[in-house]
């Protein structure tokens, strides 16, 4: 029984999707850096570092993930980086659920809104939800927003390449303007420019914090 109830613990998700690719990026270094030099000194420092950077990331995990994480220092090839990475999905904590009914009550306001085709994203895989509503021109994040679920929608202008203020990559991005209270009767504009695709811009995530300030600067 004991047993049984250790094992449960064990494999209880404890990563965020952008942890999961921060630990992605991390891996990828090393098996670029083992194609790349044959110094083994340089290759044990990277691999210590690599791995103290996973512990400041993950600082209240036990031992057990603690063993898990440190299989990465043994990983060398494409192929052992794609097989720790597709076991460590298991430990990925989905996004919070939605449902097209979550979506009409995020939006009360955005009539005929189309959502996403939500059968098709894997949850795990997002650190927010983000499509553009052809029909009113307009797009829609989702975001997870102090343990609570928070929607927020603007126009969205694409313009080319540039760096997305979310996820701090040079990729496809539009500025989006949303509409914020800034007084009693007073409302002003406010946004940045964000990745036109948003799947694409989960999977640049590897931290929060861009996409926290995006929140807070659109918070009403």
């Amino acid at each position: 029984m004991t047993n049984k109830i250790n094992s449960t613990i064990k494999n209880v998700p404890f990563i965020r999707n952008d942890q999961y690719n921060f630990i992605q990026f991390q891996i990828k270094n090393l098996v670029h850096a083992h194609l790349t030099t044959q110094d083994q000194g340089v290759l044990n420092a990277l691999k210590l570092s690599s791995l103290d950077k996973i512990y400041t990331l993950l600082p209240n995990i036990n031992e057990s993930q603690k063993a898990l994480l440190n299989k990465v220092v043994s990983i060398e090839k494409d192929y052992q980086a794609e097989s720790f990475l597709s076991e460590l999905k298991y430990y990925v904590t989905p996004f919070k659920n939605i449902t097209e009914k979550t979506i009409t009550k995020l939006f009360p306001k955005a009539k005929k809104l189309k959502g996403p085709p939500l059968e098709e994203i894997d949850f795990k895989e997002i650190s927010y939800l983000g499509w553009y509503d052809i029909r009113s021109e307009r797009k829609f994040l989702i975001v997870d927003y102090n343990g609570k679920l928070k929607g927020i929608q603007g126009s969205f202008q694409e313009n080319n390449k540039g760096i997305c203020s979310l996820c701090n990559h040079h990729e496809d991005i539009g500025l989006f303007m949303s509409k914020v209270k800034a007084g009693k009767e007073t409302y002003t504009n406010r946004g940045n420019y964000i990745c036109s695709d948003s799947h694409r811009c989960n999977q640049n995530l590897i931290l929060l914090d861009g996409l926290n300030k995006f929140v807070e600067l659109l918070r009403k």
